[in-house]
Parts: structure tokens; C-alpha cells; sequence
């Protein structure tokens, strides 16, 4: 596995920090990709468009953001069937904190079940079945975890991106599907 530390201005549109779009300029490359906290991402658009062997469809919760869908981030998983898709880029909400901001700035009620451990838990057990083997997974947050071999995953690369001061460091995570793992087809 490739570990490697680089500095970079924070920026609240994490795929505009130039190392993390070179990282996922690096891997996007070919196949059907999700983003389901898309957000108004325009690098996936421009690679989309770039790339003629490249389909991303993209997701948000919130309606005001140009993306194919705008449902919560597992309803869209759960539309995908079992192995098809070749990869997801994975930037939620950091933070229960974090969860909470983005719902309350669109009128949604905050529950206990969208701040909870299991509200990034439930989204990585979808990833898991509907990622392809051999398949390619990039994880952002404020942590390494990634999607775990518990789920089938074997890490690539972790990139850490130092914004300075009391920043914290946007962890990327890499990873790549290497088995099956049954129990994670049956949970919801």
C-alpha cells in the first residue's frame, strides 16, 4: 500500500483541492462510477464529459445542486443491482455535525438515525454490493477506515492532504474489491 503526505489549501468542495483531482483523475478513467453526495461537483461532469468511456451519475440530497438524482445517499445506492458498477467516489458528511448542516440547510429534519455510526455503516454495505469485483472504491473523511476488509476491500493507497493549522487532514482511501462478502447482501 502507497501512503503518502501532501499540503494543500482546504477547500469546501473537496474534489477542488488539486491533489485529491489529480487522485481521482488517476482513477476514474473507465466504467460506470457513482457519486452519491455529489454536491456541485463539476469535476465528474468535466471528466464525463472528457472521457468517452466514462459514466458517472451523480446524487444529492439537496435539489439545488445539478445532479442526475436527488435522493438520500442509500435510497441511490439501493437502485443499483448486486456487482454493477465499477467504482464510487465516496465524500459524505464528515461528521454527525456535518450530517446535521447539510439537512437542516434544505429543511430536513435531523434524526437520531443520520448521526448515528450506522448512517455511513448502511452506505458502505451498499457500496460493497453493488461495486464489481475488482472494482475501485475512493473514500474521503477525517478518517482511514475506507470501506474495510470486512466488506471485501483491500487498500491501494491513502493519500493525506495537510490544509495547515488546526485543519483537519482530508484522509482519501483507496480501495480496491476483492471478495465477496455475503452478509453484506441482505443488511439494509
Amino acid at each position: 500500500m502507497n501512503i503518502s503526505r501532501v499540503w494543500s489549501m482546504p477547500n469546501k468542495h473537496t474534489f477542488l483541492i488539486p491533489p485529491i483531482r489529480d487522485l481521482i483523475e488517476r482513477y476514474v478513467t473507465t466504467g460506470v462510477w457513482l457519486d452519491p453526495f455529489a454536491n456541485n461537483n463539476t469535476l465528474l461532469t468535466i471528466l464525463s464529459s472528457r472521457l468517452n468511456n466514462v459514466d458517472i451519475i451523480t446524487n444529492d440530497l439537496n435539489e439545488e445542486y445539478p445532479t442526475h438524482f436527488h435522493l438520500d445517499a442509500w435510497s441511490f445506492l439501493t437502485m443499483f443491482s448486486n456487482d454493477s458498477v465499477d467504482g464510487v467516489v465516496y465524500d459524505p458528511p464528515y461528521s454527525p455535525r456535518q450530517v446535521a448542516e447539510c439537512y437542516k440547510g434544505i429543511g430536513k429534519q435531523v434524526v437520531m438515525e443520520n448521526t448515528q455510526a450506522s448512517f455511513w455503516s448502511k452506505h458502505k454495505d451498499q457500496i460493497a454490493r453493488i461495486v464489481k469485483p475488482n472494482g475501485i472504491v475512493l473514500s474521503f473523511g477525517w478518517n482511514s477506515m475506507g470501506m474495510g476488509e470486512s466488506r471485501g476491500f483491500e487498500k491501494e493507497e491513502i493519500l493525506l492532504v495537510a490544509h495547515g493549522g488546526q485543519h483537519n487532514d482530508t484522509i482519501c482511501v483507496v480501495e480496491r474489491k476483492t471478495k465477496d462478502v455475503p452478509k453484506f447482501r441482505a443488511r439494509s
